[in-house]
């Protein structure tokens, strides 16, 4: 009796190649919601006011720049 050993767990190169560039795409969003976030808490309450946003806001527009819709 002969038994056949395939294995799928077997890490191909092309599965590393796109494990990775998921990891930097996913690096460089969350890299770009933080930025957004830090810069517009740093702005004054009239310059929120200026730009249409208020406080409770900041988190939803930083995740729509950084990650979409």
């Amino acid at each position: 009796m002969s038994y056949t050993n395939t294995s799928s767990a077997a890490l191909r190169p092309s599965l590393i190649s796109d494990l990775t560039q998921a990891f930097k795409a996913a690096f460089t969003r969350r890299r770009i919601y933080i930025r957004t976030l830090s810069e517009l808490r740093s702005l004054s309450d009239r310059d929120l006011n200026d730009l249409g946003l208020s406080r409770s806001g900041i988190t939803s527009v930083a995740r729509e720049a950084a990650y979409g819709k």
